[in-house]
Order: structure tokens, then C-alpha cells, then sequence
């Protein structure tokens, strides 16, 4: 389903983490740094979480439109998102601050539209 957000209420929590309008939305197909640091015993994305972080915030200036795809296991939304229908989550990847997770790009379509 593709929503589009004319004006709403959108807060970035992290690198790859959305609300909008309340609704708790995580990014497919991507991993950004941890805001508080990696913790122990735990692979995460290489980088500074604040400027992940920033880099989204930044990006978050336009029409925004949302495909849904799911949920995952803490109960947010998983989508495409999109700002003047440039992909975010390709926009995050390509300015460094994060990383590509096949694993979590469920049929691909984000490897294809990052081309």
C-alpha cells in the first residue's frame, strides 16, 4: 500500500527509523549506526549513530510517500520510503551513513532501486 504524507508529523529516532504521524517505521533493507554505540556482543553498522541520524533529518524535506512491505519482530512498520520520490534509505546508503543488508531486502527491490 503507498501512502502519501502531505503534512505529516514525521520524527526521525535513528538512522533508519522513522514515526510518522505515531506510526513506528523502519527503513528496508538497510542498518544505520547505533545512536548510544554498539552494544557488547552485538555486529552493528559501522559509523557515528548522530550523524546517521542528522543525515536522515535532512533528508526529510519534501512530498513524502511510504510503501508498506510488513512488519518486523518490534512491531514496526516496514516500508520504502520516499522524499520527492528519491528512495531515503538509497539516499542514506549512497551519503555513507548506512549499510546494505540483503538479508532484510525482502525480493531485492532495494538493491534495484539504489542501481
Amino acid at each position: 500500500m503507498l501512502g502519501i504524507f502531505l503534512l505529516a508529523a514525521v520524527t526521525v529516532v535513528d538512522g533508519d527509523t522513522l514515526r510518522l504521524d505515531g506510526e513506528r517505521v523502519r527503513l528496508v533493507g538497510i542498518d544505520a549506526p547505533e545512536i548510544h554505540g554498539c552494544p557488547a556482543g552485538r555486529a552493528c553498522a559501522p559509523g557515528d549513530g548522530q550523524a546517521s541520524k542528522r543525515s536522515l533529518q535532512n533528508l526529510m524535506n519534501g512530498s513524502l510517500s511510504i510503501r508498506r512491505v510488513g512488519h518486523d519482530r518490534y512491531g514496526r512498520t516496514l516500508a520504502h520510503v520516499y522524499v520527492n520520490g528519491v528512495n531515503v534509505a538509497c539516499e542514506q546508503i549512497g551519503r555513507g551513513q548506512a549499510v546494505y543488508m540483503r538479508k532484510w531486502d525482502n525480493g531485492l527491490e532495494l538493491a534495484r532501486e539504489c542501481r
